[in-house]
């Protein structure tokens, strides 16, 4: 039995484009709810989350049932957390602030196994083989591991032609905020520099034959990024959508004032 499939990284080498939402609440009710939603992926961040491998375990079981395929942004571009999340059963990962082609080919390196890559052989006792019932896991498994990294600040836009020759990478993602925040122009994601320059990442992304991903939180901005070529895009985050919608209605029912 070889290792699952993955839609996901099947849906970018095709060309398709989909649409996801950012998970940052990070519980796992919260998560399987959101798997109903009817979303293409759904990313559980644990970059700026307060949560560690035991969450994101635990929101992987919830979307087990799910058919959003789930995603996981580590905290950081390290050996030790990649192979704990692979070990979890995340089949998609999301590195972030990545700035050169070494940088690139460690992670490569990390997400695959011997003898291609560094990846320690521990799946016969790990979820990601169903504890050892997926027999052929390990022979299979680099195929199904789509390895997503994050672009988002002038040094990695600047070695962007290095890192996307780097062989072993399926999509880049370009962060807006951290990344306009860098270009000095801090929570101006619709400044044109910071517009242009997205534009031209997702260009040579898709020209070198990965696929440009991107988080955008309002309409214009989800609707601009799918017009200059963005082919996995968040659409919000959970966090955000809950705040946003508790608060406006306390607003209708709450009376101001004294």
């Amino acid at each position: 039995m070889p290792a699952p499939h993955n839609p996901f990284k099947a849906a970018l080498k095709n060309g398709e484009t989909t649409i996801g939402c950012w998970l940052s609440l990070g519980d796992p009710l919260s998560t399987e709810i959101a798997g109903t939603a009817g979303f293409d992926w759904l990313l559980i961040d644990s970059e700026h989350t307060p949560y560690d491998i035991t969450r994101i375990r635990l929101q992987l079981m919830a979307l087990e049932s799910s058919d959003s395929h789930a995603a996981v942004r580590v905290p950081v571009g390290e050996t030790w957390i990649l192979k704990q999340v692979l070990d979890a059963g995340a089949q998609t990962v999301l590195v972030p602030m990545v700035e050169t082609a070494e940088q690139a080919a460690q992670l490569v390196n990390d997400v695959r196994y011997p003898p291609t890559g560094g990846r320690g052989v521990g799946y016969s006792g790990a979820r990601c083989s169903r504890f050892g019932a997926i027999t052929d896991y390990g022979p299979t498994a680099d195929d199904q591991v789509c390895l997503l990294i994050q672009v988002e600040n002038r040094a990695g836009i600047a070695n962007l032609d290095d890192i996307l020759a780097v062989d072993g990478i399926d999509g880049v993602f370009i962060g807006p905020a951290d990344l306009s925040a860098d270009m000095g122009f801090m929570g101006q994601l619709t400044h044109p520099e910071v517009q242009a320059t997205i534009k031209g990442a997702f260009e040579r992304i898709e020209a070198a034959g990965k696929a440009p991903g991107v988080l955008a939180t309002t309409p214009e901005f989800t609707q601009d990024c799918l017009d200059w070529g963005a082919r996995f895009v968040a659409t919000g985050l959970d966090l955000l959508i809950l705040a946003k919608s508790l608060r406006e209605l306390a607003g209708t029912w709450v009376p101001k004032g004294g």
